[in-house]
């Protein structure tokens, strides 16, 4: 069977992350998306901790559930910002842990706290521990936890961040890399570019949406195909690189940290345009930011086209020359096209009645975005908004590439282009 997950979140008791970032809240927009595995996020944190004993049970599986129901399932993971000086830099690494049980999650946090982490600070501590001394510990105390690193590329908090960040996995993890068995893509970067980097080549790429707010959930995730939805399983599937169906991305040029640049000064360039100009900015003299995708150029041994990249039948992107890597989609989050094709903003009551009658009608967000027809689309949402998913889904968009902390802007109607003649969603409404 084929499981929706997303196992990168915050609780509230993180920084800028919304007070409804509640367990039940959690499972609620879950179950809305159509994940049926979801992070508990935080667990680090002694009050969250606490609510996670309170309101879930285990299932003697390494997963847990609501008490009050039993769908979607929870997977205990939590994330660290290590901070830290090694080879005369400061590293600024976050790092994905997760563990099968409550006791090893307990046992764990108390030997952080013993080291002198101040766990209550923040959802996601920051630490002054190293790379390899997390992994020494965590591994030491639960042979079975996963240890991911997050949003890999992104400049400042990330293993191959420019700014805070290594080279390489064996750079930063020393003994402790061969139980790396994975990283995260992060939003500005897609399985492709990752697919770029040699020492990756035995590693799983995953891809979550490090969700700050319930509709967040699922902006990336990952699907695996297993025949019974255990920790065991999804250990088995990051480790051994199996079951793996596909992953869902963000568009990486959406992503806030995609092109190089100064938000300041509005300077934005691409890879080429860094290569020529440099890394100093022209308007105020100081270095620029520099983008995932100028880092991946920077550390990557083989290029894009190496890689031969189709799309599948099923509009899919893979690697002919990897063809054992699984293959992702990219999609735009379903309020985002709902908002475009209405011309009302995200969290207008006019996009949220929109989004709520066609997820509840069809089945989740997910099942819109990827399967429903367009038919069943256009007799809930009209068919400007139902056109505006098929456009998503072939990939005929233009998005304006994120840079230095801002996000890029999606783009479905080109300029000129012709729209739809009947703009039916305005009339379908008055429906609801």
């Amino acid at each position: 069977m084929q499981v929706i997950a997303d196992l990168q979140l915050h609780s509230r008791f993180s920084r800028a992350v919304s007070p409804q970032m509640t367990l039940p809240n959690i499972a609620m927009w879950a179950k809305r998306k159509g994940i049926g595995l979801v992070a508990t996020g935080d667990w680090t944190h002694p009050i969250w901790f606490r609510e996670i004993e309170r309101d879930l049970e285990e299932l003697g599986n390494g997963l847990l559930a609501l008490k009050s129901q039993k769908t979607p399932l929870f997977l205990l993971a939590t994330e660290v910002s290590c901070i830290y000086s090694q080879g005369g830099k400061v590293r600024r690494i976050h790092t994905l842990i997760w563990v099968p049980t409550l006791e090893s999650a307990r046992k764990i946090s108390q030997e952080m706290t013993k080291r002198g982490c101040n766990l209550m600070s923040d959802g996601r501590p920051i630490v002054g521990l190293t790379s390899i001394q997390i992994a020494e510990l965590v591994l030491s105390i639960e042979p079975k936890a996963l240890i991911i690193p997050a949003h890999a590329w992104t400049p400042w908090f990330s293993v191959y961040g420019s700014l805070g960040g290594f080279k390489s996995i064996d750079e930063a993890f020393g003994p402790y890399a061969k139980y790396i068995y994975a990283v995260e893509t992060g939003l500005s970067s897609n399985p492709a570019m990752n697919w770029r980097i040699k020492e990756l080549d035995n590693r799983a790429i995953v891809s979550f949406s490090d969700a700050h707010s319930g509709p967040k959930l699922g902006r990336e995730a990952t699907v695996f195909d297993v025949d019974k939805l255990t920790y065991g399983a999804i250990y088995e599937a990051i480790s051994k690189q199996r079951n793996i169906a596909y992953t869902i991305e963000f568009y990486p040029e959406e992503g806030k940290y995609h092109y190089t640049g100064h938000r300041a000064c509005g300077i934005r360039w691409s890879p080429e345009e860094s290569k020529k100009k440099g890394i100093t900015c022209p308007v105020c003299g100081k270095p620029l930011t520099q983008g995932v995708m100028q880092r991946v150029e920077e550390l990557s041994g083989r290029s894009e086209e190496d890689l031969k990249l189709v799309k599948t039948n099923d509009k899919r992107i893979a690697s002919k020359t990897f063809p054992n890597r699984p293959p992702f989609v990219s999609l735009v989050p379903l309020q985002e096209i709902i908002s475009e094709s209405i011309g009302s903003p995200v969290t207008s009551p006019k996009v949220q009645v929109v989004y709520v009658a066609l997820t509840d009608a069809l089945g989740g967000e997910f099942t819109v975005l990827l399967n429903s027809s367009r038919e069943a689309i256009e007799k809930i949402a009209g068919s400007r908004i139902a056109s505006a998913i098929e456009k998503v889904r072939s990939g005929d968009i233009v998005i304006d590439p994120g840079y230095d902390g801002v996000f890029g802007v999606v783009k479905i109607w080109k300029e000129g282009e012709e729209k739809p003649i009947l703009d039916a969603s305005k009339e379908q409404l008055a429906m609801f």
